[in-house]
């Protein structure tokens, strides 16, 4: 199965909604290159999510689970202002490599891919 997209453009298009989007082109494009980058855009950014989620427990147990740890409110503020500006920063590059041909490797992560894309 194929979408009618140029290569290119579907493995674009893995990436613009993140791992919701790489699981959508990961059930409907064979094409080995767009399976890859689905399953690199499942990886990366559902690994970059749940870093998310674990880092909103952090935050909300020391804002509001009376652990005492006011000070530490600005590392997390400064954690979560890295943390976006890095994935943003990954985001616009993983579509730009995916659309002019290139399979760009995210370390470890393309790795884990691999597998699942069913190299």
């Amino acid at each position: 199965g194929q979408t009618g997209l140029q290569e290119n453009v579907a493995g674009l298009l893995c990436y613009v909604l993140g791992w919701l989007t790489g699981i959508i082109f990961l059930i409907i494009d064979k094409r080995p290159s767009v399976k890859f980058h689905a399953a690199q855009s499942i990886v990366v950014f559902g690994g970059i999510q749940i870093l998310q989620i674990i880092l909103s427990v952090f935050t909300s147990g020391w804002l509001f689970g009376g652990f005492g740890f006011w000070n530490l409110w600005w590392i997390t503020s400064l954690l979560w202002f890295v943390l976006g500006l890095l994935t943003f920063i990954l985001w616009i590059l993983l579509m730009i490599k995916a659309y002019q041909g290139e399979r760009f490797r995210v370390p470890v992560a393309a790795n884990i891919a691999d597998g699942l894309a069913g190299k």
